[in-house]
């Protein structure tokens, strides 16, 4: 169970979050966008505590469905019981909330406008794949 636990959360935000745009900036380069010394730190700063954000909130709603929901993230192993506590109260999707507030910080960080790009195709996945698979899928119970 621990196993299929940890794959999912592997599987799933870290490929997001690290390994795609690793490899966006590794293949295209980083090139970011100058804005100059100051703006540049303040980017940093910026970038860096949404990522710290996301991840604190990623953390939390996985640790919510593992504790209360009696599941996990992925499909195979999906939580027993709704999770309608703490952020799941005030945001619809809090753990794509998550993954989304970590690309905008990275994507911020970096200045890059590749990781721009990643971030504009994700969000237009997840405001696709939602409504059309997720929410139907969670009807049928």
């Amino acid at each position: 169970m621990l196993v299929q636990r940890l794959r999912a959360i592997l599987l799933g935000p870290v490929t997001v979050t690290i390994i795609i745009p690793a490899l966006i900036v590794t293949i295209l380069g980083p090139a970011p966008v100058d804005l100059g010394p100051g703006l540049g730190y303040l980017a940093l700063t910026v970038g860096a505590l949404l990522i710290a954000g996301g991840v604190a909130m990623l953390a939390w709603t996985i640790s919510l469905f593992a504790q209360e929901g009696e599941g996990t993230l992925s499909p195979q192993d999906p939580p027993r019981t709704l999770v309608v506590h703490e952020p799941y109260r005030h945001v619809r999707h809090p753990m794509f909330s998550a993954v989304l507030a970590i690309l905008v910080g990275e994507t911020i960080a970096t200045r890059s406008l590749s990781l721009l790009a990643w971030l504009v195709v994700f969000a237009l996945f997840v405001t696709i794949m939602v409504p059309r698979v997720e929410e139907p899928r969670l009807a049928r119970g």
